[in-house]
């Protein structure tokens, strides 16, 4: 039998499969259900600070409502006050004991302080280790890239500094060289990279004319951009490399190991497959690994990243170009009428 364990963030995990931070968490049942099937580690549903400040000043205004309708009124409702983090710590600590595999906390804050706090406060739960969710979206011209990028670097500081739990980041792809942004992270100590955040897009309804929110499940073949990054990281980082969106089947994960992955986070697959996925999935990447006879992943992983292959074009622009200007292949596919 093939030999499946590897490394998430500096921990020791059974196989390549971890389920990414989701909905999917927080039932107790499902992830017995996922550690069953043959999840190595979970990501904990992400703690949002954005979210418990929306859900103060909604409470405020809920309870202030009503408190001027008698002039001799001061409130209509006693002193009440938000929980903040606790029900999501209290969650946290519970699904830590439901499962004998790796946990790991998703953490996504606004302000420096409260990245250090809640990351303070998630260590006391007991978790396995914590994952950062690092993103910007543009909405201010004035502000540049550097700027933006510092100011991440000095928040995974403050919390290596502040916990000792492993820690890793997981970014999107939108710098201005996204490898150059990871090299300083690793310098700074960070554990692991999950490549990439997908962030929200939103969409709007035509008819209707308005907004809606749709839902961002990634199709099969969306790996590629982390497939690139992962063969480019490879051999010139310390932290493990994860990579995730459109990992659907245990050829899949092969091709991501191949490049340079550690392991993959999946979720989209578990939310149209159902947890039972995740069996399928490591028995075809077995399967392949028997045909190609190899006995572990580290037998392979690495073996066409950029600094193992023989293609040394492999991962620039210039496949690009020999597409451009060799469409043969493409029209021999898609024939035009």
């Amino acid at each position: 039998m093939a030999k499946l364990e590897t490394k998430f963030m500096g921990i020791e995990i059974k196989n390549p499969i971890v389920v990414g931070a989701s909905n999917l968490s927080q039932n107790p049942e499902t992830l017995t259900r996922l550690e069953k099937a043959g999840a190595a580690a979970i990501v904990y549903k992400s703690l949002y600070e954005e979210q418990i400040q929306y859900e103060k000043i909604q409470m405020e205004e809920d309870l202030q409502e009503y408190n001027e309708r008698h002039a001799e009124m001061i409130s209509t409702h006693p002193g009440i006050r938000h929980a903040g983090p606790k029900k999501y710590l209290s969650d946290l600590k519970e699904a830590k004991k439901t499962l004998s595999i790796p946990l790991i906390a998703s953490l996504n804050a606004v302000n420096k302080e409260t990245w250090v706090e809640y990351a303070q406060l998630i260590e006391e739960t007991g978790v396995d280790g914590l994952e950062l969710n690092l993103y910007s979206i543009p909405k201010d011209v004035k502000l540049n890239a550097e700027s933006i990028e510092n100011y991440q670097i000095e928040i995974l500081k403050a919390v290596k500094k502040a916990v000792k739990l492993p820690v890793s980041v997981k970014i999107g792809p939108f710098y201005t060289n996204t490898l150059s942004v990871i090299s300083k992270m690793d310098q700074e100590g960070i554990n692991g990279y999950v490549l990439f955040n997908r962030l929200f897009q939103p969409d709007i309804d035509a008819d209707n004319e308005q907004h809606k929110l749709p839902f961002n499940l990634s199709n099969e073949g969306d790996y590629r951009l982390s497939l690139r990054y992962a063969g480019m990281l490879y051999n010139n980082i310390k932290g493990n490399i994860c990579s995730n969106t459109g990992i659907y089947t245990g050829k899949d994960i092969a091709k991501l190991l191949l490049a340079g992955a550690d392991c993959v986070q999946i979720v989209s697959a578990i939310y149209k497959h159902k947890p039972k996925h995740i069996t399928k999935m490591l028995d075809e990447l077995e399967s392949w690994m028997e045909k190609q006879s190899y006995n572990s992943l580290n037998d392979f992983k690495g073996k066409l990243s950029q600094t193992s292959t023989k293609d040394k074009f492999a991962y620039s622009r210039a496949q690009y170009i020999d597409i451009l200007m060799n469409p043969e292949d493409i029209l021999k596919k898609y024939p035009m009428p």
